[in-house]
């Protein structure tokens, strides 16, 4: 994120006289997200901006200026692509692909050939890029803790044919065994279960309340309203209180890459 933004947010902070945490206060946020997005390591979600324009009386400044980075993401995504590097927890619930954070390069590559409108090969490798450097956050070894709930539909539909997928499944049984991720398999038997609507992504920080991103077919949203959060939360958890336990669905990941892998 450039820092011109948070430059000019601590410039007005001071021009007003009040130190972080006073602004802090006013705007209900914390002092150490006043000083992240101040030092250029935050972008404030909308409503953070608004609050903090009320709280400046900077008009709608704040709200109307706040910094896009550059990323080959949907436009609908990049808020919810912001706030998932900044996550102390990540919740996924997965309908009909692997998540975005767990997918292999070809699973990707094989996901976004299925566009429509066709992109170029360089604006597909492009979002390849983008999707495997979300990834990374995986390289820190404990933050941020990531659960995935898959439906076992996202097993099932051979994305790119039984090699691709053998793979992708052996790399989420790999982050399994080394203990940086749970998984849980929604089975087929269950039937019908609270997220079968469309993909959930819950997040949870450090400085600011949880939030909640669903997306459907060429659309997504971010919800940081607490009585809505609340409820998608006890959705995930209804649905999680019914799928398989973690060993038995590590056991269901191993057996369906290895039935991938017989038909190389």
């Amino acid at each position: 994120m450039s820092s011109i933004y948070g430059d000019w947010l601590k410039e007005q902070r001071e021009t007003a006289g009040l130190t972080q945490q006073q602004l802090a206060d006013v705007a209900i946020m914390t002092r150490s997200h006043i000083a992240h997005i101040e030092a250029g390591r935050r972008v404030p979600s909308k409503e953070d901006a608004r609050r903090l324009d009320r709280a400046l009386n900077t008009g709608n400044v704040l709200s109307s200026f706040l910094p896009q980075e550059e990323a080959a993401v949907a436009d609908y995504f990049e808020a919810a692509r912001l706030l998932e590097q900044q996550a102390l927890m990540i919740r996924e619930f997965a309908l009909s692909f692997v998540p975005g954070i767990l997918q292999t390069e070809r699973y990707a590559r094989t996901v976004l050939s299925t566009s429509f409108p066709p992109v170029s090969e360089e604006e597909r490798d492009r979002l390849v890029v983008t999707r495997l450097e979300r990834a990374k956050i995986l390289g820190d070894p404990v933050t941020p803790v990531v659960w995935a709930l898959l439906d076992e539909a996202v097993l099932r539909r051979a994305v790119g044919g039984p090699d691709v997928m053998a793979e992708q499944i052996s790399h989420i049984v790999h982050l399994v065994e080394a203990e940086r991720i749970r998984v849980h398999v929604m089975p087929f038997a269950l039937g019908s279960h609270p997220l079968m609507e469309n993909m959930l992504t819950l997040m949870w920080f450090e400085d600011q309340p949880p939030v909640a991103y669903g997306e459907g077919l060429r659309m997504g949203k971010v919800h940081d309203s607490p009585h809505v959060v609340h409820e998608l939360q006890g959705r995930y958890d209804l649905a999680l209180s019914d799928a398989l336990p973690l060993k038995e669905s590590l056991a269901l990941l191993r057996a369906t890459a290895k039935d991938y892998g017989r038909h190389d």
